[in-house]
């Protein structure tokens, strides 16, 4: 709530000085303890009382200045409080001599948000076999800070270490660690024979040749400099005598990238490093209307294996789609000859190369459709080149298996049989791990029944299985378990590694949503489950405000996942429901079809029927809803506001999707226009007028004049994916009605809106702008526009 006195502004802004001097002061130092429980009692609860710390909370240190800068942080201070758990992102097993005793490597990051940066550092751990299954973990070494490094990968003996950094002249330096330090150090820019590398996103890749003697990766090809502009307003000026004709008038062509977080990335090629002679070559055979990436050497390392995206007649974005036409290759490095692996017209990705050699596990999907969807895994034997399906799309998920949803394998997911693999994927409102026997083409799960809600393999050697698990109130714990012997792997005996607490103050429980039945011959899917989680404050500050939150996508899932911003607005008091409407991952491919061709109907009803279960069952207050959501979700959203505009108090969207045929010509994946309102898609396709008007009935932009509710809006001027102009048009239609609107506008945002500061900041806005609303009452009549 706001001070009306000049008085108290003054107070408010020295508050926020010395709250931004508190932080500096404290840069790369754990918060206090009492540091949140100041922050929320600064906040004003949606109920417009404050919360007032206890004394033991306060702390005998806390001067009155230094509580004053607590409690102007608000959300702020909240956000900063539990976004200071780390994520591990990545980990390696180096075996010692005997087999008994095993080094473990994990790359951790978490925001740094008084550098407004991402924290990178390593940890180092010893796992030792005590018999029977067990193990005995130590911290073997201190944390160390990570610079500069864009990729890492360890060889497959653990000896060594590949290292991709960037140094700060801007130059990327190739590097290999090992026991004696470095061996090897490869200046690629200046050997001038590609661009950038790719260091992330669906391409990119860093793999070791069985012998241990080469290194495999992606790079943009390189492209002539263009030449300076010829003086033609000289008079009597002579054109070089070198110069080149066919460069002329090539200054300002287009060049096609793969869209929305790959606007860098346009013609990748493979890139081969000789370790021994220190030579680099780019890797020729690769066909032109192919993209490669995710490469990896073959058995004998006489070939590469890699998935190619076609790129003809033009790009499609790339970035949440796995529905693009792509293939499974093999380029033979002696003879040049490139050959197809996986099927002809089918969309296959992330190769894996058993621990043998004999067999290669990858994913598969159908073409076109939705972007994300139900996926084979395959398994290809590498001398006869057949291959066979393990698990096929599951239609309607069972209690024993949803089906398989993960973008990616993980790098390393075989055990040391060479039959069993371990995988993770969205299982309902769940991510659990599996574990699949490819020969008899079963499936079981590691991680049913347990209490944390996500789980994620990092990697699997020597049968030492790594991951993380999290839930919506506990942050990340890694662990480590042995695989038993085929047949006896359940249950698995994790141990943690490094544990992290639960947070106080969060609960969290699954509704199972039932549709009713419509129509009169109801499908089964029309009529199937869906899910929401509900994250909750204690029960003592009952009944709670609730943000109702569906997700993006539309074809995502919000699984039971660690998300600090969803913990923070719990403890600012809100309680969150996120909707997993009919079309999420995790149930089942006949759901996420089920919502083609009912977008903007089916899953708006969803979100609703979601709300009006929890307002039955839960202690939530029906007179302080509010909607936050993105993209899609965002698009959901709107539509709620304009059918119900007296139902929910505030809404704050990001990247929100409002006018749909503006976007064919502005979004990196037209086809989806298409595709979401049942129609078919193709390259040549061209609008027509009825097309537009159905897409422009279905758009919540043609509804903005029932809307009355307070709206923010947040987007990245470089979002490729929905276009900003969606949100610039609502908010001038917003505002010229009367509606409580405003606009946050990032000039460095994607669609993601990504980054540590960025992130922060629309964290910070949108509660701020929820504390807003639902702290005092509705205001009817006329609205005004907000600063």
């Amino acid at each position: 709530m706001r001070c009306g006195t000049a008085e108290g502004e003054r107070a408010r802004r020295a508050a926020r000085r010395a709250a931004r001097g508190s932080w500096r002061a404290g840069a790369g130092q754990a918060p206090r303890a009492g540091l949140l429980a100041h922050a929320l009692a600064a906040c004003p609860l949606p109920s417009g009382r404050r919360r007032r710390p206890s004394a033991a909370e306060q702390g005998p240190m806390a001067s009155g200045t230094e509580r004053g800068a607590q409690a102007a942080g608000g959300p702020a201070a909240c956000y900063w409080e539990l976004s200071r758990f780390p994520a591990v992102t990545r980990a390696a097993l180096g075996a010692t001599a005997g087999g008994r005793t095993f080094l473990l490597y994990t790359e951790c990051s978490r925001p740094d948000l008084p550098r407004r940066r991402l924290l990178r550092f390593s940890r180092h751990y010893s796992l030792r076999h005590t018999g029977s299954g067990g193990l005995a973990v130590s911290r073997a070494a201190l944390s160390a800070e990570i610079h500069n490094q864009l990729l890492s990968q360890d060889s497959p003996t653990g000896q060594y270490r590949a290292v991709l950094s960037r140094c700060p002249q801007g130059h990327e330096l190739l590097e290999v660690w090992g026991s004696g330090g470095r061996s090897h150090s490869v200046d690629l820019t200046a050997l001038g024979k590609h661009g950038e590398v790719y260091t992330e996103g669906p391409f990119a890749c860093l793999a070791w040749s069985r012998s241990e003697k080469r290194l495999l990766y992606v790079a943009e090809k390189s492209r002539p400099k263009p030449r300076p502009p010829c003086p033609w307003d000289v008079l009597g000026a002579a054109r070089p005598a070198e110069e080149d004709e066919d460069e002329e008038g090539e200054r300002f062509v287009y060049h096609e990238d793969w869209g929305e977080a790959l606007g860098t990335r346009s013609v990748p090629v493979l890139c081969a490093l000789d370790l021994e002679s220190s030579s680099l070559s780019v890797l020729e055979g690769v066909p032109e209307h192919l993209s490669p990436g995710q490469a990896l050497w073959s058995p004998d390392d006489r070939g590469v294996v890699f998935v190619g995206w076609w790129h003809e007649p033009f790009r499609l974005g790339l970035s949440a789609c796995s529905n693009r036409r792509s293939g499974i290759f093999h380029l033979d490095l002696a003879g040049g000859r490139c050959e197809l692996l996986s099927a002809e017209c089918g969309a296959a990705c992330s190769p894996r190369l058993s621990p043998d050699g004999r067999r290669l596990l990858y994913l598969q999907g159908g073409l076109g459709g939705p972007h994300r969807q139900c996926l084979q895994l395959r398994v290809l034997t590498w001398q006869t080149r057949r291959s066979v399906t393990v698990l096929d799309v599951v239609q309607e998920p069972t209690e024993a298996f949803a089906g398989l949803y993960a973008e990616t394998l993980p790098l390393r997911c075989w055990a040391a049989d060479s039959r069993r693999a371990v995988l993770g994927t969205p299982q309902r409102s769940r991510t659990d791990l599996l574990l699949v026997d490819t020969e008899a083409a079963t499936v079981a799960n590691l991680t049913a029944g347990l209490p944390e809600g996500c789980w994620e393999l990092l990697t699997l050697q020597w049968d030492l299985l790594v991951a993380t698990c999290s839930a919506p109130h506990r942050p990340p714990s890694l662990l480590a378990a042995v695989l038993p012997p085929a047949g006896r792997e359940l249950p698995l005996r994790w141990v943690p590694v490094e544990d992290a607490p639960t947070v106080p103050g969060v609960t969290w429980k699954t509704l199972t949503i039932r549709p009713p039945c419509s129509g009169q011959s109801p499908t089964t899917h029309g009529t199937q489950t869906f899910e929401a989680l509900l994250l909750s404050p204690p029960e003592s500050a009952a009944p709670h405000p609730l943000v109702v939150c569906p997700h993006g996508g539309p074809h995502a899932v919000f699984d039971a996942r660690w998300r600090p911003s969803m913990a923070a607005l719990c403890r600012l008091g809100f309680a969150v429901l996120l909707v997993n409407y009919r079309g999420s991952l995790g149930f089942g491919q006949a759901g996420i079809s089920s919502l083609l061709a009912r977008v903007g109907e089916r899953d708006v009803a969803d979100t609703q029927l979601a709300v009006e279960q929890a307002l039955r069952s839960e202690p939530l207050d029906p007179r302080r809803l509010a909607l936050l959501a993105g993209s899609h979700g965002a698009f959901i959203a709107l539509h709620l506001l304009a059918r119900e505009p007296e139902r929910y108090q505030a809404c704050a969207l990001r990247s929100p999707v409002s006018n749909l045929p503006a976007l064919l010509g502005t979004s990196d994946i037209p086809d989806w226009r298409y595709v979401s309102l049942g129609l078919p898609y193709s390259f040549e396709r061209v609008p027509r007028a009825e097309e537009v008007a159905a897409m422009l009935l279905r758009s919540p932009i043609a509804q903005a004049a029932r809307v009355r509710t307070p709206v923010l809006l947040c987007v990245g001027a470089r979002d490729r994916r929905v276009s900003p102009t969606q949100a610039l048009e609502l908010y001038r239609v917003l505002r010229a009605r009367g509606v409580p609107v405003r606009l946050l506008w990032y000039p460095a945002g994607g669609h993601a809106l990504a980054g540590v500061e960025t992130e922060a900041d629309v964290f910070g806005n949108c509660a701020r702008w929820l504390l807003r609303h639902l702290g005092q009452p509705r205001q009817d009549g006329p609205g005004r526009h907000s600063p």
